[in-house]
């Protein structure tokens, strides 16, 4: 299936992938703006069932892999560096292994190795979080707008569901050999336990560690990120 994409810029093909509930469009401004002026064709992309990208959700990781693989034949892009977050973040790390010839780095940020030991709590505080969003009516008409005929709500179900979280994926990380950087913000102690572990599972992994930054790193330190993001593809 061919995604919804935003592109800007010339130069090597840079595909942003947003996290969970956001777009393309409303997620990595700051970066869009940064690497369109540095030589990189930044490609900014909706996940099926995001925006206005549609799509069925089942087997939901597997289809997306498969999308971006669509959507940069569709572009005529052979190879390209790709970086997402939290959600975006596994599919990235996905994408890298079923297409690694497609991928010339790899940057990813918010995800888990292995299940920590209170996942069940964090899905519980997760599940609580978005009861809550449902019924906050500026949340619910931003996300109506953003996702227009898509069922934002599905989307949201699907993220708690049980066995959603690929840990069997992501923990299997030790054949990458694509260049790869994991950032994290330091005030999410869980994930940056998750970078130490990452960097233990594959010691060719990069992991940085972002000052006063949270789950979305991209979003709380975008200068930062940018910064680390951008040297760490002109080692490349």
């Amino acid at each position: 299936m061919i995604l919804r994409t935003t592109i800007s810029g010339r130069g090597e093909p840079l595909v942003l992938i947003h996290s969970g509930g956001m777009t393309g469009n409303v997620e990595y401004e700051e970066q869009s703006q940064c690497f369109s002026t540095r030589d990189y064709q930044v490609i900014r992309l909706d996940l099926r069932g995001h925006g206005k990208s549609v799509g069925e959700l089942d087997h939901y990781f597997s289809h997306c892999a498969k999308d971006i693989n669509d959507t940069l034949e569709n572009l005529n892009i052979t190879q390209c560096h790709i970086a997402g977050v939290s959600l975006g973040g596994i599919v990235a790390l996905l994408f890298a292994k079923e297409y690694p010839n497609k991928v010339k780095s790899l940057c990813f940020s918010g995800i888990f190795p292995k299940e920590p030991d209170n996942w069940d709590e964090l899905s519980k505080e997760e599940a609580s979080s978005y009861e809550q969003l449902s019924t906050n009516r500026e949340a619910v008409h931003f996300l109506n707008e953003i996702h227009g005929d898509n069922d934002w709500k599905a989307l949201l179900s699907l993220f708690t569901s049980e066995h959603f979280y690929l840990f069997n994926e992501t923990s299997e990380v030790s054949s990458i050999k694509i260049p790869t950087i994991y950032m994290v913000g330091e005030k999410q102690e869980i994930e940056v336990l998750a970078a130490l572990t990452f960097k233990q599972l594959n010691q060719e992994f990069h992991i940085s560690i972002i000052p006063f930054a949270g789950h979305l790193v991209h979003r709380d330190q975008p200068e930062l990120y940018s910064q680390i993001l951008h040297a760490f593809l002109k080692r490349i």
